[in-house]
């Protein structure tokens, strides 16, 4: 098991901090100032948790999610949160898809989520976003 310095413990509750206040933002109609509050949050919880220059490493490696994403948080923070989300989001999906099957991996050993996820239908679905990696990377 992995030790965590008390700096990346700040940036998982910074992390964690961010996406509840965007998903309370979402929740409250796209509140401008809980989605801002939310991003910065996020930004700086990921900042810490990882790293300056992992970070930079991180956003630097693939620019089209990086510049949707970016792009994203500027619309939220100009006024727009509706459509900044929208990009936020599609930014967020290309910069963490190589992530995916990895939580899915996770969810499937977990005792409900598991049992759904091992439905026929949603069985099929979740083999192919998965793709052939069968064990977590640790």
């Amino acid at each position: 098991m992995a030790i965590m310095d008390d700096k990346q413990k700040i940036g998982i509750g910074l992390t964690s901090f961010g996406v509840l206040f965007t998903l309370l933002g979402v929740m409250l109609f796209f509140d401008r100032g809980l989605l801002s509050m939310g991003n910065v949050l996020f930004l700086s919880g990921v900042t810490t948790t990882i790293g300056p220059r992992r970070t930079y490493k991180f956003f630097k490696r693939n620019s089209k999610g990086t510049a949707a994403f970016m792009g994203g948080v500027s619309l939220v923070f100009v006024g727009w949160p509706f459509f900044g989300m929208l990009v936020e989001g599609y930014g967020f999906l290309v910069l963490f898809s190589s992530f995916f099957p990895t939580v899915l991996l996770f969810l499937k050993r977990l005792p409900v989520i598991g049992t759904f996820l091992s439905l026929p239908g949603v069985k099929n679905v979740v083999t192919t976003l998965i793709g052939r990696t069968q064990t977590l990377p640790v």
